[in-house]
């Protein structure tokens, strides 16, 4: 299936404060504030909603086209994605601008101060599926420059290519308008529990509207709690339990890349949900969105250990 992967590309620097930000911080000074730590840890990962799924799903046998804009510093990057398996052609380098890139430092307490530079992201807009050949079968739009959300929808809707919307993050800054235009339509919809809730609000639709509003399944995922897709009927995805958790950064855009896989395969949607769960626990049990690994093999014989033999199993080892 020719798939093909919109969102976001960036890179994320994480640092860590030994200490605690709010002894720092002076109350009676707060309309004047001017801080600086002292970090002493730093990891630089490669993210972005895009990229992070497209990675996966390379992992699983697919070959993902990632439609994005990245920065003058994504040649690394882009190999990189490149030597995984992902096609980076329908990925643009802008000029002249970085990477989009998310900067953030936590405390010992676990609080965190940080800042998103859109960079290359906002390029992202001046992309469009008319000038993709082949035309994909199946694509995602993911968290991404609010414009280029807002016009994806409307090309996919015009070509005939089924998408899932994932709006996410970019709930809050995009119009009920928009949302409602990205939902309306859609082949699928997927954000989690909180969201799902605030969408609603935005746009004014109840659990039975919003299920109607799209063509195939509702799938709200819920942490520890599994994933619920609402298809036909309701069926519940249990969370596969974690052999350690390191850092969830970029589970969700793992479990969506499980998802399209089953959905390449055309399995059933309890299956391709469960390839879902597992290949998000392989995120969380790493640092980073991008640095698990597994063969099919080992996929297929944890899934089988996990859920039992069946189908899918024979499926995934012929990935």
């Amino acid at each position: 299936m020719n798939l093909v992967i919109t969102g976001s590309i960036a890179f994320d620097y994480l640092m860590h404060f030994p200490g605690d930000f709010l002894e720092h911080v002076k109350p009676e000074r707060i309309q004047k504030l001017s801080l600086s730590f002292l970090v002493d840890e730093m990891r630089k990962q490669r993210g972005g909603c895009a990229a992070n799924i497209a990675f996966t799903l390379a992992l699983l046998g697919e070959r993902p086209v990632l439609m994005g804009t990245a920065g003058i510093d994504f040649a690394e990057y882009g190999a990189w994605l490149a030597e995984h398996g992902v096609d980076i052609s329908a990925a643009r380098v802008v000029p002249d601008v970085f990477t989009a890139s998310f900067f953030a430092t936590t405390d010992q307490n676990q609080n965190q101060i940080a800042s998103f530079y859109t960079g290359a992201m906002a390029f992202a807009r001046e992309l469009s599926f008319y000038d993709l050949d082949p035309r994909p079968d199946l694509t995602i739009i993911s968290p991404n420059d609010p414009e280029a959300m807002d016009k994806y929808p409307a090309e996919c809707k015009a070509l005939g290519i089924p998408y899932l919307y994932d709006p996410s993050q970019q709930i809050v800054r995009s119009s009920p308008e928009s949302l409602r235009a990205g939902v309306e339509g859609a082949d699928i919809l997927i954000v989690n529990d909180y969201e799902f809730e605030m969408l609603k609000d935005r746009i004014g639709l109840n659990d039975a509207a919003m299920r109607a509003a799209v063509r195939r399944a509702v799938i709200v995922t819920q942490g520890a709690e599994g994933a619920l897709i609402w298809a036909e009927d309701k069926i519940h995805i249990p969370a596969v339990p974690p052999e350690q958790i390191l850092d969830p950064t970029g589970v969700g855009d793992a479990f969506r890349a499980g998802l399209l896989k089953g959905l390449a395969l055309g399995l059933p949607w309890e299956q391709c949900g469960r390839i879902g769960s597992l290949a998000a626990t392989y995120v969380l049990e790493t640092h980073g969105p991008q640095t698990h690994h597994f063969t099919p093999a080992e996929f297929a014989a944890r899934y089988r250990g996990v859920f039992g033999e069946d189908a899918l199993t024979r499926a995934l080892t012929k990935m």
